[in-house]
C-alpha cells in the first residue's frame, strides 16, 4: 500500500485536502509553482504522485496523514 518514506508522509500531511484526487491535484499545483533550486521536493513531489497514483480510494483513506509532531529522532526518547 504505497510504502511511503516519512518525507513523502509529511508532504502528503501538508497538502492533504481528505481525498486522494484532491491531493494530487494539491500536489500537482505546487509543483508547477517550483523552480530549478528545488531540485529535491519536486522529485520528492514526483515520486509521491507516482506511489498515490495507483492507489484505491479506500487504500488512501487507511493512510494515516497526520503530522508527527514528536519527530522520528525522538523514538528512543524517555
Amino acid at each position: 500500500m504505497g510504502n511511503f518514506t516519512f518525507d513523502e508522509i509529511n508532504l502528503m500531511c501538508i497538502y492533504n485536502t481528505g481525498t486522494k484526487e484532491g491531493l494530487m491535484d494539491a500536489l500537482k499545483e505546487m509543483r508547477g509553482y517550483l523552480g530549478p533550486d528545488e531540485a529535491e521536493l519536486l522529485a520528492l513531489t514526483d515520486s509521491t504522485l507516482e506511489k498515490l497514483s495507483p492507489m484505491s480510494e479506500a487504500d488512501f483513506e487507511a493512510l494515516e496523514l497526520y503530522p508527527d509532531f514528536d519527530g522520528k529522532e525522538d523514538e528512543n526518547a524517555e
